[in-house]
């Protein structure tokens, strides 16, 4: 058993003081007491705060972040971003999808993310072919989250057709294809590797409705279903106005109207973007009981459009944030983007606070324990919370720094999000394991150097 102690710490009910937090060998919150004693804890010096779950990341993109700025212009659009980010792809390996996961993980960590959502479609070799372990690069992933010390949901894709009505992939997408069956034996292979390991889960993702056939995704969902019924479920779903019009096309139906209407959509599922609803499509989702996955700042750099953040939870609806392209690796800035969007489209301040995220008089902790708490549910992890029972995953800010001068209670979390980008986390525990000291990861410097390695040989 491990005890920490902490000055402050924001517990469910609020901010409590003289905090003490013990942690079981398995990295388990066993008791979390306000008032407590801290003979024999290890002191956690700032305010300590719950760990963000990155609910979607395709960590092969950070080796493309910055790249593609040259090409947007006059008639440059997320499809044609999409194209050339297909050529990056055909050039990766698995050594290189391993240094950049790698460097990824350790910018997520250093920025308060403890736990990510590997939203993980590149399955087989340059020109299509399979790899003779065809998790090949899904171990790599995974190998990489271990090495770094970030809590996982790996989420093997299913990517079956290049578009909606069953199209057969395109060239530049065979290094995603799989099959069903395929796609299934691979999840249970994952799933049996990992089961002694409690910071890896093991999900499925359908691509989109556009990349599935209907047929393929209830055969995918009833198959994970039965190797687990909690299995969490991503599917990207309405980030592009075109994507909502080619699926109205083929069905009649809206893509989160179809969706609702065709699967059994509940807490275990994660709804990726889901920027394009209807209002009575943004009250069913939030009926559900699933999560949207929301990612500020990737939308924003493909130009997708804004969510509909205040009627969504007025309607009590979930949500998590995510670094998705991996553009920005950073939550606070996630979720001061998703507010500061809300403010340009209504022109108002504090939509969030007036749509009633978790309650709060405060925006960035109201901001902040709505993410967490959605985060956690979309990664399948007993996490967000510091309580007894969840995860030991947590940051500690450090209150000396610039950002949180003067600050105290709710306006820490205020400042941490709103008031700049310099980050004040002094310390990041995963498991009751602490991974960032002082701001430092311990391999660091090694694993950036591996990653500028991996770009060298790639190349622009």
């Amino acid at each position: 058993m491990t005890a920490y102690f902490a000055d402050l710490a924001l517990l469910p009910a609020g901010w409590s003081a003289d905090v003490r937090l013990e942690v079981d060998p398995d990295g388990t919150l066993t008791d979390v007491a306000p008032g407590g004693s801290a003979d024999g804890a290890e002191r956690l010096n700032g305010a300590v705060v719950p760990g963000m779950a990155n609910l979607h990341s395709h960590a092969f993109q950070r080796g493309l972040a910055g790249a593609l700025e040259p090409s947007a212009g006059p008639g440059e659009d997320f499809w044609s971003w999409r194209a050339a980010m297909y050529g990056f792809t055909d050039r990766l390996g698995p050594e290189e999808v391993e240094a950049i996961a790698a460097q990824a993980y350790v910018e997520m960590l250093k920025a308060g993310y403890t736990a990510v959502g590997e939203f993980h479609y590149l399955h087989r070799q340059p020109g299509g072919g399979p790899y003779d372990d065809p998790a090949e690069l899904s171990r790599r992933v995974i190998a990489a989250a271990r090495r770094v010390g970030i809590a996982i949901t790996h989420l093997p894709v299913l990517y079956a057709c290049g578009g909606f009505g069953g199209r057969e992939v395109e060239d530049a997408q065979r290094r995603f294809a799989i099959r069903p069956d395929e796609l299934l034996a691979m999840i249970a292979g994952l799933r049996a590797g990992y089961a002694g390991d409690r910071d890896v889960r093991i999900g499925a993702a359908p691509h989109s409705l556009r990349a599935v056939t209907p047929e393929m995704l209830a055969e995918l969902v009833a198959g994970v279903q039965a190797l687990d019924p909690m299995t969490p479920i991503h599917i990207h779903v309405a980030e592009q106005k075109r994507e909502v019009d080619e699926c109205v096309a083929w069905s009649g139906a809206r893509p989160v109207e179809w969706l609702l209407n065709h699967a059994p959509v509940d807490g275990r599922w994660c709804l990726i973007h889901a920027t394009h609803m209807t209002p009575a499509e943004t009250g069913a989702l939030a009926s559900s009981d699933a999560v949207v996955g929301l990612c500020p700042t990737t939308e924003a750099n493909l130009g997708d459009g804004l969510f509909e953040l205040s009627g969504y939870l007025g309607a009590d609806g979930k949500f998590g944030i995510g670094s998705d392209s991996n553009v920005s690796v950073d939550p606070a800035e996630e979720l001061r983007w998703l507010e500061y969007g809300q403010r340009l489209r209504r022109g108002a301040r504090g939509v969030a606070r007036a749509a009633g995220a978790e309650g709060r008089a405060s925006i960035g902790v109201g901001l902040w324990c709505a993410a967490t708490a959605g985060g956690a549910q979309a990664l399948g992890r007993e996490a967000g919370r510091l309580e007894k029972g969840q995860r030991a995953d947590l940051l500690v800010l450090d209150r000396e720094h610039p950002t949180l001068a003067g600050r105290s209670g709710d306006r820490i979390l205020d400042a941490f999000v709103f008031a700049g980008n310099a980050r004040p986390i002094r310390d990041v525990l995963v498991g009751g394991r602490r991974v960032v000291r002082d701001g430092r990861h311990p391999a660091e410097e090694e694993i950036a150097a591996a990653y500028r390695a991996a770009l060298a040989r790639l190349g622009e």
